[in-house]
């Protein structure tokens, strides 16, 4: 009866040992509960800084985006002023150069005005002061001319050149060496630089 009592009692402390581990597990202690708590935060925290650093990470690739989109945008709008500066300063050499030789071509009547003034005087009103005033004139408008890049073309003697010259009519030739060459001007033609600017008028041998 006594060795009875004994296991009863012994199967009784088993059972409330086992009562008291299901209670721990069902309950936990404030230690464990605190453990699992910063378990927790800490899990949390690193989440949190990945998804910061992600987060950082497409922001950094999103201004990187817009910083190439404005780089691109910038030396667009360089490449397009440069050409623009480049036109205007081409438009402007252009009209300045355009300008200069509506200037010259308006000069060459006079020239040709004081070249017949000067031919119909004899030989001998050399000393005449008229004379003297209109050749120095006449010399001065010749050195404005040559200074500004002004040349007269050469004719008398030279083969017809269509680039230089233009035909008014044709007669006997003087002499056989110049059959097919210019043997008189009717007026004269001149060169700005390379480019004619007005072509000689010329009779042609035959």
């Amino acid at each position: 009866m006594a060795e009875k009592d004994k296991n009863n009692k012994a199967e009784e402390k088993d059972k409330n040992v086992d009562m008291k581990e299901e209670n721990k597990k069902v309950n936990p202690t404030e230690k464990e509960l605190k453990e699992e708590a910063a378990e927790e935060k800490q899990s949390n925290s690193k989440k949190s800084k990945k998804d910061k650093k992600q987060k950082d990470n497409e922001k950094i690739k999103e201004l990187e985006e817009v910083i190439n989109q404005k780089n691109d945008q910038f030396i667009r709008l360089q490449a397009e002023f440069d050409n623009y500066r480049k036109r205007t300063l081409k438009e402007k050499m252009e009209l300045t150069k355009s300008a200069g030789e509506n200037l010259l071509l308006n000069i060459l009547p006079l020239v040709d005005d004081f070249e017949r003034a000067l031919n119909s005087m004899n030989e001998s009103d050399k000393d005449n002061p008229v004379k003297q005033g209109l050749d120095l004139i006449y010399k001065r408008f010749i050195d404005f001319l040559s200074q500004n890049g002004v040349k007269e073309i050469e004719a008398i003697g030279q083969e017809f050149d269509t680039d230089l010259h233009e035909a008014i009519t044709k007669i006997p030739a003087p002499s056989e060496e110049l059959k097919g060459k210019i043997v008189d001007v009717v007026q004269k033609g001149y060169m700005l630089n390379d480019k004619v600017i007005r072509y000689a008028k010329v009779v042609i041998g035959e």
